[in-house]
């Protein structure tokens, strides 16, 4: 008889952790979706709308128009593609002829762009016309990073037509040519589907494998969590704003709601004003952003007068949400907002707060259906720690990426008893809730205690002027390292000192954690997902530091 695990003691009424996964393959599960779908909507791109008939149809022309220019299993074609239809055509095109897709960043610097290329072997890439995407297209083929680069033309979608630069091929005419492919090549869950880069904190990113049983065992996954969230397959329009480049997207946005037959809205980029204006207009049930988001829709001025009550869910992840800025996004939009934990390791299937739980700073939940989770110690991750006891996070499921690309050394290292070191901090409280603490590399000492940046995190974004921030170490000569706060302040708001912050922070944070310096920016740097970075922050001061003295 198997023994529960701590957590399943919070679960939903009506959700199982060991309710049956169904871990199969991209095509098959593309298959399946457009054969359910029918005439039902399946994207919305501007005015325009596709049927999971038309998807279907547009995916096997795709697949038969990369197959005549050979593309075949096992090979890398990279996207170079914001959200538009292209993403998902090709996307479903390319997995089904068992190639592996490499996802590019429309942030990505040249330097990232022609490292992805190279290290992972895609030598085609598929791109659009937008303006904010040609020019870094053209300097892939000229400088030969690229041996080849397809253009989708956005105006096929309504957008305006654009005059490509020389040596980048139109998509259409190749897709409008071909010959649609009747069957796809055998798969199996163990192929690898996709190589997704993590984002260096150090160094260049690592691609993470991640296979088609991975991808669909998420889908499955996120589906079986049920916590009240009124979401009835095929009756669902979902915000799709997040970035199908990024996995979170990806898999909870557009693999998981296409399976589950509903439509998917498209912004090929996050504008606050056109988002509150689709959830109105369009009457979205669910949204899935990331703190960013949040922040600006809550900082918009239309914010509120929007009508939100068509939404039945809205899904925070991505990175640790503030405290309280996850409060003043409910009452906002008047509902419970839904919070997770995942990586793009896990695809990123991880943890959810159920409904019921009472809010508290930190908490990210339970695992979700068919995951694993326990808290190890930092200097023997073989050494599972009790409730109560911080330490890193471990994981192991279905969901789990198979390894680094070409990183056997890194793959080996980030396994343990074939255990997942998360590199996250956390602690299993009493009440079999996972609390996420702060990445373990992020972590301050201070005068011998630990300072986790998420806590005075939190405890900044209670500051009323305070919009944006981010708290990273820097060396003290006393206490060994410090917390120094980068911050972005409201419009209008007064001049914010060192000192009125301290004081400000007085009854919230113990001295260990008072941060020591205090800069305030006008923006702070952020991944293609809209995740604030404390590396780049890390980075300059490293650099600051190591500066010659005038």
């Amino acid at each position: 008889m198997r023994v529960p695990h701590p957590w399943e003691g919070a679960y939903p009424a009506a959700c199982r952790w060991d309710a049956p996964l169904r871990i199969s393959t991209l095509p098959e599960m593309f298959a399946r979706l457009v054969r359910n779908g029918g005439a039902r909507p399946a994207l919305r791109y501007r005015d325009q709308r596709l049927s999971y008939t038309d998807l279907g149809t547009l995916v096997a022309r795709a697949a038969g128009a990369f197959r005549a220019l050979g593309v075949e299993k096992g090979q890398a074609v990279a996207l170079f593609l914001p959200n538009t239809p292209w993403h998902p055509v090709c996307f479903f095109a390319l997995t089904g002829l068992g190639a592996r897709v490499v996802h590019l960043s429309a942030l990505d610097a040249r330097r990232e762009l022609a490292h992805k290329l190279a290290d992972s072997g895609a030598r085609l890439v598929v791109t659009t016309d937008l303006p904010t995407l040609l020019p870094q297209a053209e300097w892939l083929w000229e400088t030969g990073a690229a041996a080849r680069v397809l253009v989708g033309e956005d105006s096929r979608w309504g957008g305006e037509p654009a005059t490509l630069p020389p040596g980048l091929e139109p998509l259409s005419p190749l897709l409008d040519a071909a010959t649609p492919v009747p069957d796809w090549p055998e798969a199996a869950p163990g192929d690898v589907a996709l190589l997704q880069y993590t984002g260096g904190t150090t160094g260049l990113p690592k691609g993470a494998m991640l296979t088609h049983g991975n991808l669909t065992a998420a889908v499955s996954i996120y589906q079986h969590w049920d916590d009240g969230e009124r979401m009835v397959p095929g009756e669902q329009r979902v915000m799709g704003v997040l970035p199908l480049f990024h996995i979170y997207a990806l898999t909870t946005v557009l693999l998981r709601h296409l399976a589950d037959g509903n439509e998917v809205i498209l912004h090929p980029r996050f504008d606050a004003g056109a988002v509150l204006r689709d959830i109105a207009q369009h009457r979205v049930t669910l949204m899935t952003g990331v703190p960013t988001m949040w922040i600006a829709l809550l900082n918009h001025p239309d914010a509120a007068r929007t009508d939100f009550s068509a939404l039945h869910a809205c899904v925070s992840g991505g990175a640790p949400l503030p405290h309280e800025v996850g409060q003043k996004v409910e009452r906002l939009f008047g509902q419970r907002l839904r919070i997770g934990w995942g990586m793009t390791e896990t695809s990123p299937a991880g943890t959810r707060v159920p409904v019921g739980v009472t809010s508290r700073p930190g908490v990210i939940g339970v695992p979700l259906p068919g995951i694993e989770m326990r808290i190890v110690a930092m200097d023997d991750p073989g050494r599972a720690l009790p409730p109560g006891e911080a330490g890193e996070i471990a994981i192991r499921g279905p969901n789990v990426f198979a390894g680094y690309w070409n990183k056997p050394a890194d793959t080996a290292a980030a396994f343990r008893d074939g255990w997942f070191l998360t590199g996250d901090l956390g602690r299993l409280d009493a009440d079999g809730l996972f609390s996420l603490l702060d990445r373990r590399k992020n972590m301050i000492i201070s005068g011998g205690f630990n300072v986790y940046p998420a806590a005075v995190e939190s405890a900044l974004y209670e500051h009323p002027d305070i919009v944006e921030a981010i708290v990273i170490g820097i060396p003290d000569a006393y206490r060994g390292q410090s917390a120094k706060a980068f911050v972005t302040l409201r419009p209008g708001a007064a001049e914010l000192t060192l000192e009125a912050l301290k004081a400000f922070l007085h009854d919230r944070l113990g001295r260990h954690e008072m941060p020591a310096a205090l800069e305030i920016r006008d923006s702070l740097p952020r991944s293609p997902a809209g995740k604030l970075l404390a590396s780049t922050l890390i980075a300059e001061e490293r650099d600051r530091a190591q500066e010659p003295q005038a």
